[in-house]
């Protein structure tokens, strides 16, 4: 890795204020002394990270820019890395690569970061956390990225290795010198750290059973009998007309779904039709995919009209429903005395009025997020990392439950096998073939 030297547009292509166009390796600095000069500028005594204003000339092209020079090892990639930042035409942006590439390589999708997880820089699962931060829609989806790309998730991971390694080391001189008798205090050891790496990885685990939530979003049914004020709501909790709201009943006939963010956390609103027994054939097909819609998302929101009594049809239906992933929205507030529905969370509102809508999003966190995640801890969002806790989780349990009678030797190789399949995370133990999929989602240019 970092044979030869590579470069790449490292911003969108497109009319902008600048576009930076970066290169990586051994002759980096040697291509840009053939492009660019500045008055300031000796690359004999060149000065690491100062930004030189000069001019990159060659075939036509005398661009007025800034460069930047980053000595190895102290660089992105750990090698010499070179930066141009020029004015953001797409045409002078290509044709600068297009100039710079006869020289070196243009750069794979990911090769940039690809270079730093190969020398050293970073480890895996932090540069997994680099792609995350590029693709966070939402505060939540930042600060677990972060967590990842700021080595905090490595550091945990490391110091499980670490536990592992000093056991092993300890069983090793238990079976190099059995005269000793170390067998029974050894496993004893083996036993206590393998509980305690068991138990922390059960709370990442835990913690993180709802983490997809925060990539993917909440998916959340508004749902109820026809006319009760549905489409209302979803255009209150988006705060714009998006439902075509109507006082003929079975107006909304199929799913209409949009997204919004509170508290840092997506949600995914689909307005579902109007749940009756009667209704055409279309209609009635919009209801069965409403039910679907019901079984499938993490939440129901199921609104009542309280200028009404609640109808029998009303009633059999919410019986159906999860009372633990339901809330009964009492709609209208404005028109009629409120009241609730016993067993159920209720949240009055009026959707028309916009009344009452954020103490219903404060309630819907409470219900899906609040008491189910802890963002101050380590929330894993990518499922190849929770598969591979998992995995060590279940090698930790088995081993734990066979230990007294294993010999020492089996002890140890399985204490080798958590510490490899931990290795996974960081990049240790983990194929290339694996490594090469995991940069190749990352955009060219990083």
């Amino acid at each position: 890795m970092g044979e030869k030297t590579i470069c790449a547009i490292s911003t969108p292509l497109g009319n902008s204020a600048i576009s930076i166009i970066r290169m990586s390796g051994k002759d980096s600095l040697k291509i840009a002394e053939k492009y660019f000069s500045s008055k300031s500028l000796n690359y004999k005594k060149i000065e690491e990270r100062k930004m030189y204003l000069g001019a990159f000339k060659a075939e036509g092209i005398s661009e007025k820019c800034l460069f930047v020079y980053f000595r190895a090892p102290y660089s992105y990639t750990g090698e010499d890395v070179v930066e141009f930042q020029i004015h953001g035409g797409e045409y002078l942006a290509k044709k600068i690569l297009e100039i710079l590439a006869k020289n070196c390589s243009l750069a794979l999708p990911g090769e940039f970061t690809k270079r730093a997880f190969f020398n050293g820089k970073i480890s895996l699962d932090e540069a997994e956390g680099v792609i995350d931060i590029i693709n966070a829609e939402t505060q939540a989806e930042l600060s677990s990225a972060y967590n990842l790309s700021s080595g905090k998730f490595n550091r945990e991971i490391s110091a499980f290795q670490k536990s592992l390694t000093e056991v092993l080391a300890k069983i090793e001189v238990a079976l190099d010198y059995p005269e000793h008798d170390e067998e029974l205090i050894t496993t004893k050891e083996a036993q206590k750290v393998l509980l305690e790496i068991g138990d922390k990885l059960e709370q990442i685990i835990e913690n993180s059973s709802s983490g997809q939530k925060l990539k993917s979003g909440v998916n959340i049914a508004i749902c109820g009998s026809p006319n009760v004020g549905k489409s209302s709501l979803l255009n209150a909790l988006l705060g714009r007309e998006r439902a075509i709201v109507s006082s003929v009943a079975g107006t909304t006939r199929d799913t209409i779904s949009e997204t919004i963010v509170h508290n840092g956390i997506k949600f995914n609103l689909t307005d579902t039709a109007g749940i009756r027994s009667e209704g055409d054939e279309i209609e009635k097909i919009g209801i069965e995919r409403a039910k679907k819609e019901i079984e499938n998302s993490d939440l129901t929101l199921f609104v009542v009209d309280l200028t009404r009594e609640t109808t029998e049809e009303e009633k059999a239906l919410l019986k159906e429903l999860d009372k633990e992933k339901t809330i009964v929205v009492l709609n209208k507030k404005d028109l009629a005395a409120e009241r609730k529905l016993s067993g159920y969370t209720c949240v009055s509102i009026s959707a028309k009025r916009e009344e009452n809508i954020s103490n219903l999003l404060n309630l819907i966190y409470e219900k899906t997020i609040a008491n189910k995640i802890d963002l101050s801890k380590i929330v894993l969002t990518n499922m190849r990392h929770i598969t591979i806790l998992k995995e060590a989780k279940k090698l930790v349990d088995k081993t734990l439950q066979t230990l007294d009678s294993m010999s020492l030797d089996v002890v140890a190789f399985e204490i080798k096998r958590v510490w490899n399949e931990l290795g996974k995370i960081t990049g240790e133990t983990e194929t290339e073939e694996i490594i090469d999929e995991i940069f190749s989602k990352f955009c060219l240019g990083k």
